[in-house]
């Protein structure tokens, strides 16, 4: 797939993308834990020089483009908190053929982490200079503003300089329930009159708004929000279905990981997942829970 924004499924089911339907319960499907660290760091081989970079997600701009092959690149790209980070990811990172992404957790030195929203607690603190939550590897053949993404299945060693964090995790492959579910919203979305890509941004909005003020979509939200942005009232229920069956899934994932996770002082669950199979890639994620405190808590990096 492209670079792109992962998506919930719940969001693209607006423009009338059923292939999310049949996301959900496809058995041949691979999932990886979603870690809350910031900044993104991108690091790896530059196609276009072969010579080693670090960087944030702005390598990939189309025009104003920030790959940094020494520690000048970076006093000349990036500045504060983000420059410290890269300077000593530069320094730290193993040297790669591939392209890789992952969140930065921290320095090291401790053992309880706030990167972004959730607080990491490690069994003991972490002895190398830097810790990393690889997730997605790239392909480019020439430059990287024609990277193609795909998620990290690499086993990741920790190294002297660097503690990777990356949690296991699967996912049943049989989901008859589910399935079950999704054949009704099949069905519910015959009832539907879709959106194109401009009206459901509107609407991603307005619900996002909902999500951050603690609101629930309710009967009389459901009317409310399909007012506001002129759309089918149907399709906001059946926004509704697929987001409650996307939260079934959460009953079929296991994860293996010695890490706690807290919110606010609560214990909590990691951000989400990421789930791959023949009909796209997208984000599992509580967005009553996570997305809430990611738009309401102040950032700490």
């Amino acid at each position: 797939m492209k670079n792109t924004h992962l998506e919930h499924p719940e969001d693209c089911i607006l423009t009338g993308d059923l292939s999310v339907l049949d996301w959900m319960y496809e058995s041949n499907s691979s999932i990886s834990v979603k870690i809350d660290g910031a900044p993104a760091i991108v690091w790896g081989t530059n196609p276009a020089t072969g010579k080693f970079f670090v960087g944030t997600k702005s390598v990939f701009n189309k025009v104003k483009i920030k790959i940094n092959e020494s520690h000048e690149d970076i006093d000349a790209n990036h500045q504060g908190n983000v420059a410290q980070i890269l300077h000593c990811c530069l320094d730290s990172l193993p040297r790669i053929a591939g392209i890789v992404q992952g969140d930065f957790i921290g320095f090291g030195g401790l053992s309880e982490y706030t990167p972004n929203t959730i607080t990491y607690k490690f069994p003991e603190v972490i002895t190398q200079s830097i810790i990393i939550a690889p997730h997605t590897c790239y392909t480019a053949k020439n430059d990287l503003r024609d990277a193609v993404a795909q998620p990290d299945f690499y086993l990741w060693l920790d190294t002297s300089h660097v503690k990777f964090v990356k949690p296991e995790a699967e996912i049943c492959p049989h989901r008859d329930d589910i399935e079950d579910v999704c054949k009704f919203a099949k069905q519910m979305s015959m009832l539907c009159t879709f959106v194109n890509e401009k009206r459901a941004k509107v609407i991603k909005q307005v619900i996002n708004r909902y999500i951050r003020e603690g609101e629930q979509i309710d009967e009389v939200a459901e009317y409310d929000i399909a007012s506001e942005c002129e759309c089918d009232v149907n399709l906001i229920r059946l926004w509704k279905l697929v987001y409650s069956i996307k939260m079934d899934l959460f009953w079929f994932i296991e994860r293996d990981d010695e890490i706690l996770c807290k919110i606010d002082g609560k214990q909590s669950d990691h951000e989400g997942y990421v789930m791959s199979n023949q009909f796209g890639t997208y984000k599992i994620v509580n967005r009553q829970q996570f997305s809430y405190a990611n738009f309401n808590l102040a950032k700490n990096w």
